[in-house]
């Protein structure tokens, strides 16, 4: 039970309380601390009530003693239960391949801002992720902070070294889209070679522009053929062998999409499949998934379309894009089709317009073009030279060469 303690700084009146810590496996015995600098005795007895709380749940974290991989095991398993499972699965890689073995091990109070500076560097020499790897440590600092283990992030005023190739202008990027030729070339040949599944799946990744988790996660009851409009969201996720359909991650991301006629011909005709083979297997109900494996129940794994997409390309010599690739070439040809960034925007369900702005500002030749062409039949309406409508001066022609 903790005692509370009332003395006097020059700053004013502060509580401190006393408290006993874990048991130290060492002496078998509880060492007496003590923490200071409360306005306030409630402030005090808060803080104390949550102290004796964690070490009775073994997650108190002694101020000396606590290396950084006891700091981010305790912010893991704080934060954790509010991460859906790819973003537990990704952070617990990151920490074990980049931060861990730079910082692991470490006492959190031996660590100093010059080797904060060091790993950023070494980091950044290896991995274009550097920033990211940083908002993490930072991360870590901080929670440290709260948990009064340190009184200052040494992270935060860290820099990040600029890689090399950004001091040097950019080559053109190869484009991961089809251009609208492209896409009817490939049509054909997936009609022609591929399963009718697998055909569907194409042309609704190019028509409809899902996320492949999206897609994949489809279901008939997703689908409205009265209101001819599809639901997007939630998205299938694989781990371990094992599948699951989780909420879209963003509700910019859940989001109601019309849905052309010929694509919701397609639909309703794999539904239809399923539907018979759903009656021969004894099964009823809805349709969970849309695209399913030959059982006609368990969805598609992730990397089946990255590997059916890339033999395709490699076998017909086609311009190479990924999956992502034709999501990227339904947000060019809507551009082309005259689609505003904003409607573009709730298409592809971006919560931010500069996401949609920073992805797709290479688009296809048409749509340059067209801009192009726009603004110099602009231009040259009314022009006296190119336009329609001419004044001749004098009577005269006029002579273009010197305005060349």
């Amino acid at each position: 039970m903790a005692s509370f303690q009332k003395y006097e700084t020059k700053a004013g009146a502060r509580w401190m309380y006393k408290y006993y810590g874990p048991i130290d496996p060492g002496t078998g015995k509880a060492k007496p601390s003590t923490k200071r600098g409360f306005k306030t005795k409630k402030e005090a007895q808060l803080h104390a009530a949550q102290t004796e709380t964690d070490i009775h749940q073994g997650t108190f974290l002694t101020d000396k003693e606590s290396t950084f991989e006891d700091v981010y095991l305790l912010w893991e398993k704080t934060n954790s239960p509010n991460w859906k499972p790819p973003t537990r699965r990704a952070v617990k890689s990151k920490f074990k391949k980049q931060l861990l073995p730079h910082f692991g091990k470490i006492k959190m109070k031996d660590i100093t801002k010059k080797y904060c500076q060091e790993v950023v560097i070494k980091m950044a020499e290896k991995i274009k992720t550097v920033d990211n790897m940083k908002m993490y440590a930072n991360q870590i600092f901080e929670f440290a902070i709260e948990n009064d283990v340190i009184k200052t992030n040494l992270m935060k005023k860290v820099k990040i070294p600029k890689a090399e190739e950004q001091h040097y202008a950019p080559e053109e990027e190869e484009r991961n889209f089809w251009e609208k030729h492209e896409v009817k070339k490939f049509l054909a040949i997936a009609a022609a070679e591929c399963s009718f599944r697998d055909y569907v799946m194409f042309h609704t990744l190019i028509y409809r522009g899902p996320r492949k988790g999206e897609m994949l996660a489809l279901g008939e009851q997703d689908i409205d053929y009265s209101q001819k409009h599809v639901a997007l969201n939630k998205t299938l996720y694989w781990e371990d062998g094992k599948y699951y359909v989780l909420t879209s991650k963003t509700p910019a991301s859940r989001r109601v999409l019309p849905a052309d006629k010929k694509t919701l011909q397609l639909w309703k005709r794999l539904l239809t499949m399923q539907k018979k083979q759903q009656l021969a297997d004894g099964r009823n109900g809805p349709i969970k998934f849309l695209f399913t494996r030959e059982d006609g129940v368990t969805p598609l794994r992730l990397a089946y379309l990255n590997d059916l997409l890339e033999a395709l390309i490699i076998k017909h010599n086609l311009h190479s894009v990924t999956v992502h690739g034709l999501r990227h070439t339904h947000a060019s040809l809507q551009f082309e089709a005259g689609a505003t960034i904003k409607e573009v925007q709730y298409i592809l369900g971006h919560s931010d317009i500069n996401m949609t702005m920073n992805v797709y500002t290479h688009v296809t030749k048409g749509v340059q073009e067209k801009g192009s062409n726009r603004f110099e039949d602009f231009m040259d309406k009314d022009d006296p030279i190119t336009g329609s409508n001419v004044v001749v001066l004098g009577g005269g022609d006029i002579d273009t060469e010197d305005c060349e």
